[in-house]
């Protein structure tokens, strides 16, 4: 690609396919800022994001994950983590060289529309965006937050998120009683997302067991991150004890996983909970499941209930001491694999759907 300014355009229906468009320079309307995007990781959560893109009613209104950045009659724009820096702007509050930690499209640039513009950062008004999440529509300056450091700086996009999102399904698990499981079963244990769960958990004096479930070629791997206090291959959850109490922290949504372990330890299970759905073309035909109805887990839900809770300064301070704690231990998990430009951004793309991506590395893209 000569063009500097690129996007990635993703049928809405066939997420396999995917393309790469010329994105000429628009004017910039009034009160709203560009950006160049910097660096953004590209994981199994997003395969998730593309998966869920569809409206399917997903966020209580009729919208998905594609109407962040796309409008409805448009191909869809995988929204993914990372950094920015203001390229342009027509407003005030937000000046050119601004740098910027939050939600983009995967492509070189966005356009953005800033409201409530703070110290800390600001929210996006785009009109499409108003009814989702405003956990996703946030974008924090890189200079305020309390939990940034440079040498971080290629792990914020690769575990932050998912981080937040397993810190935030440990919360919920205490404030449950841990659904009076002695055993939380966490299925794809060498996810990024389970990764932050584990460790979450490992804090907790009082926690059940941890036990990471994941295909047999991951069970070294798992079990040298020191994470888990056992790690169980898929093939071998039929020769753990059916009675005692479990709970299982689904991150893939693999129905045939899902299957063996609601059927093996039936009404001793308390309750599954799924998070993603990385594996997204697996067959969905489990059949009928022993135990609880399955629940979705939805992170911004969570984080929204304990931001009203705690306040935001609450919220966010718990949050960086949590990810402080974290932070040290992330180069140990896993190394950057760093890739630039819209071929690799593609190509990244493609074997993350695909489910080729090494789970021992970060991938992330330098447009």
């Amino acid at each position: 690609m000569t063009n500097p300014r690129w996007a990635i355009d993703i049928d809405r229906d066939q997420i396999t396919e995917a393309r790469i468009v010329d994105e000429a320079e628009t004017t910039l309307p009034e009160g709203a800022i560009e950006v160049a995007i910097n660096l953004y990781a590209m994981t199994a959560n997003n395969v998730t994001y593309a998966v869920f893109g569809k409206p399917l009613g997903l966020f209580g209104n009729d919208q998905g994950y594609w109407d962040f950045f796309a409008e409805r009659e448009a191909p869809g724009r995988l929204p993914v983590w990372g950094f920015a820096t203001v390229s342009r702007s027509n407003h005030e509050g937000v000046p050119v060289g601004t740098q910027l930690y939050g939600y983009y499209p995967m492509a070189s640039h966005a356009v953005l529309h800033p409201g409530r513009v703070s110290a800390h950062g600001f929210t996006d008004m785009t009109p499409r965006r108003s009814t989702l999440p405003i956990i996703y529509n946030q974008y924090q300056r890189v200079d305020a937050l309390g939990d940034y450091r440079a040498e971080d700086h290629d792990y914020w996009p690769v575990f932050r998120p998912l981080f937040l999102t397993g810190w935030l399904i440990a919360d919920q698990l205490e404030d449950e009683g841990d659904y009076a499981a002695q055993q939380i079963l966490v299925a794809s244990a060498s996810s990024k997302t389970a990764i932050g769960l584990a460790h979450a958990l490992q804090q907790r004096a009082d926690r059940p067991r941890v036990i990471g479930l994941t295909s047999a070629g991951n069970v070294a791997y798992v079990e040298q991150l020191g994470l888990y206090d056992e790690v169980v291959p898929y093939d071998a959850v039929g020769s753990m004890d059916s009675a005692v109490p479990s709970a299982m922290v689904d991150m893939a949504g693999n129905p045939q996983v899902a299957a063996s372990v609601h059927n093996h330890f039936g009404d001793a299970l308390k309750a599954s909970i799924v998070v993603g759905k990385s594996h997204w073309d697996a067959n969905d035909d489990a059949g009928q499941l022993a135990g609880p109805p399955r629940q979705m887990f939805f992170a911004p839900g969570r984080s929204e209930k304990r931001i009203g809770e705690w306040g935001p300064d609450g919220f966010r301070q718990k949050l960086e001491a949590a990810w402080l704690g974290f932070a040290d231990l992330a180069p140990r998990l896993l190394a950057i694999d760093k890739r630039t430009g819209a071929d690799a951004a593609l190509a990244a793309y493609d074997e993350t759907v695909a489910g080729k991506a090494d789970a021992k590395t970060g991938l992330v893209i330098v447009p």
